[in-house]
C-alpha cells in the first residue's frame, strides 16, 4: 500500500503515521472526524492540512485496517 501523502519514520512521532511534512498524526484527523468534527473545522484547526491530506488519512486507515487478520473466537 502506497500513500504518497503520509509518512512514517521512527524520528517523527515515534513512528506514527503522520500527514507527510508536518507532524500531525492520522490518529488525530481521525479522532477529530471521529467526534463529529467537519474537515473545514479540522482544517481551521490546522492550517497546514489539506482537504487531501485529511481523504488520505482515512485512506491509509482504511488499507491499514483491511491488512489485519481476522480472529474468530
Amino acid at each position: 500500500m502506497s500513500h504518497e501523502r503520509i509518512e512514517v519514520s521512527p524520528r517523527i512521532m515515534d513512528g506514527k503515521p503522520v500527514v507527510r511534512g508536518t507532524r500531525i498524526p492520522v490518529e488525530l484527523v481521525l479522532r477529530k472526524l471521529g467526534a463529529g468534527m467537519s474537515p473545514e473545522a479540522i482544517l481551521a484547526d490546522h492550517p497546514r492540512l489539506t482537504r487531501d491530506d485529511i481523504q488520505a488519512a482515512q485512506a491509509f486507515a482504511a488499507d491499514y485496517l483491511a491488512d489485519e487478520d481476522i480472529v474468530y473466537g
